[in-house]
């Protein structure tokens, strides 16, 4: 008997473009950061490719889990040079976490996160307090992304966690590419947190509040629900991106220029080995995969 070793991952196919399977969808949700920009400008290409596809008469909804409202973000897109042709609304978990914190009015919550993630909470029926006298805590990243990592946070998770605080993660990503740098997110420490013990809700991607916000916004364009079969999701995250997609129902185009390229890229291109590699690691598997958006 002949053994053959385990059967070979079957990859999902590489594209050069997105025109290439544009026609088998009625509707894209698409990350923002990564894809249409790297923190520091935009990516002309991925712009042009969704202005393109929405002219054909697809809408695209950015959902992003950036922790600040959407007009913030809008403004960011604009000084980044996004095109607002690009897209025709955005969902963002900054306003899913204020969704959230209206369900408490009134109590005290302690914030975790630089002091420009302020706005999260601007007009809402609450107050900012230390560990001791918060009802919960609410994270949107490392005060200071640049110089911090989690390491730094675990005295505070202890203490929240010898509170019994329930734990709002406002970003769940772990890490955003930022030019050529990876930084940690929120998403990193709420991990941390729920290893401990802690009881955590992750605003946004790969959960389903972040996606049904999207078919809403999608639902007032079109006039109906679209059926997930029809919805590309696009992103760089596995971790977010695609399990989201696959936790929905949708395909998914997966970029390996992204948070991955480390792994997925080399000299001739994406690796079918890093890819593999990547898929068998994470246990997601995208329908496509592209080396970058265009």
């Amino acid at each position: 008997m002949n053994d053959t070793g385990p059967p070979q991952l079957a990859l999902p196919p590489v594209i050069d473009g997105l025109a290439a399977i544009a026609g088998n969808y009625d509707l894209v949700f698409t990350d923002v950061w990564g894809v249409l920009h790297n923190g520091m400008k935009a990516h002309p290409a991925a712009c042009e490719a969704l202005v393109n596809i929405r002219k054909a008469g697809v809408p695209v909804v950015l959902i992003t889990n950036a922790p600040r409202q959407a007009p913030v973000v809008v403004g960011q897109l604009d000084r980044l040079g996004v095109p607002r042709a690009a897209y025709d609304a955005i969902v963002t978990s900054g306003d899913i976490s204020r969704d959230y914190i209206r369900t408490r009015p009134g109590q005290p919550v302690h914030h975790v996160g630089p002091k420009r993630d302020l706005v999260v909470f601007e007009g809402l029926d609450t107050r900012l307090v230390d560990i001791e006298e918060a009802a919960y805590v609410v994270c949107t990243g490392l005060v200071d992304d640049r110089t911090e990592t989690p390491d730094d946070y675990q005295e505070r998770l202890e203490r929240m966690r010898a509170r019994g605080l329930f734990f709002l993660c406002g970003n769940p990503d772990k890490v955003v590419e930022v030019g050529h740098d990876l930084i940690f997110c929120a998403g990193a420490i709420g991990d941390r947190y729920q290893s401990m013990g802690g009881e955590v809700l992750y605003a946004g991607k790969p959960y389903e509040p972040a996606y049904e916000a999207c078919w809403r916004y999608a639902e007032r364009i079109v006039g109906k629900r679209t059926d997930a079969s029809r919805v590309l999701a696009i992103g760089d995250a596995m971790r977010t991106d695609v399990a989201g997609a696959v936790r929905m129902g949708m395909d998914c185009l997966f970029l390996a220029e992204g948070i991955h390229a480390e792994v997925l890229l080399g000299p001739g291109g994406i690796k079918p080995e890093g890819l593999a590699a990547l898929i068998a690691e994470t246990g997601q598997h995208p329908r496509f995969v592209m080396r970058k958006l265009v």
